[in-house]
This record gives C-alpha cells, structure tokens and sequence, in this order.
C-alpha cells in the first residue's frame, strides 16, 4: 500500500532502512526516476551493480567524506532531479547521518520523509514472507538553502528523524 507520493521536481527523499526491499519500494512511491545515493559496496557483484544503475545509483563511500558523491548529488538536485536516501545508512538501524540534511541545505530542495513499514517482515536474514507493506510520504519540509554547517545538519537531521517515525 503506497500512501501519497514524492512530489514531482528537486527533492531529497530520505525514508527508514528496514530491508534490501526499501530501495525498490520508495522508488514505487515516486513518478520520477530517484538517483539514490548507497554503499559503494552494493555494485562490488554484477546483481547489486545492475539493481543499482537501474535505480539511479550514486555510489559513496561510507568510510569517509565522498565529496564527489555529495557533489553529484547536488548537481542531479540543481538540474531538478530528486535524490533519495535512506539515513540509517544499513538495515540494521544504524544511527541516523547528515547526509539527506546537507544535501537539502546545499541546494534548498525540500526534505521528503517516508516511512516503509513491514518490509523487515517480508525479506530480512533468513526470512521471505508476505506481509502487508506500507510506505507512507509525508509532507516536504521546506529548506532554505545555506551552508550545511554540523549544527544545521544535525538539526534537520533530528526534525527529519521525528517526522519520519510519525508517519
């Protein structure tokens, strides 16, 4: 069940991490193509790789600063693209990263919080089922552009969180 849709136009699309199925799941809850920005890992084998680039992938390094990631991602956002990602950063839960925030501020695109709900339960280690899948798009958040300092990322990092888990 898909409830609302990303806006048409720049955005950053920036949604829960549950399971390997998120990424084909937001990209269903968009009319546009969404470039997502992942693990550099996920193209190291042909299957990966290939889901990637159909989804739009960026790769970017998670060990340290890629700037030419962030830089491309910026780019797709000023030519009117929307970039998505998903903050946690791994299906574990990690903890939440500036990344979505200072894109956003870097260009002034708005802020699309999703939350996909039951997608742990159909494909997780060791498990496939059936379950009902929900993703639910919230209302953008507006950002004015200005520079992505720590404090101003974490700020919106921390406002993107609570709106994506009131969902």
């Amino acid at each position: 069940e898909i409830s609302g849709r990303v806006p048409p136009g720049p955005c950053v699309v920036a949604a829960n991490h549950e399971s390997l199925l998120d990424p084909p799941l937001l990209a269903l809850a968009a009319r546009q193509p969404l470039h997502f920005l992942a693990k550099a890992e996920l193209w190291r084998y042909p299957p990966g790789a290939w889901l990637m680039d159909a989804l739009g992938g960026i790769p970017i390094r998670r060990d340290r600063r890629d700037l030419v990631s962030v830089a491309r991602g910026v780019e797709l956002l000023r030519a009117g693209e929307s970039v998505a990602i998903f903050p946690q950063g791994t299906v574990q839960g990690g903890a939440w990263t500036r990344g979505a925030a200072r894109l956003a501020l870097a260009t002034g695109a708005p802020l699309v919080p999703v939350r996909i709900v039951g997608s742990a339960r159909a494909l997780s280690k060791g498990r496939i089922a059936f379950p009902r899948i929900r993703v639910v798009v919230g209302e953008p958040i507006p950002v004015d552009p200005s520079p992505p300092t720590v404090a101003a990322a974490r700020e919106l990092t921390r406002l993107l969180r609570e709106r994506v888990e009131a969902l």
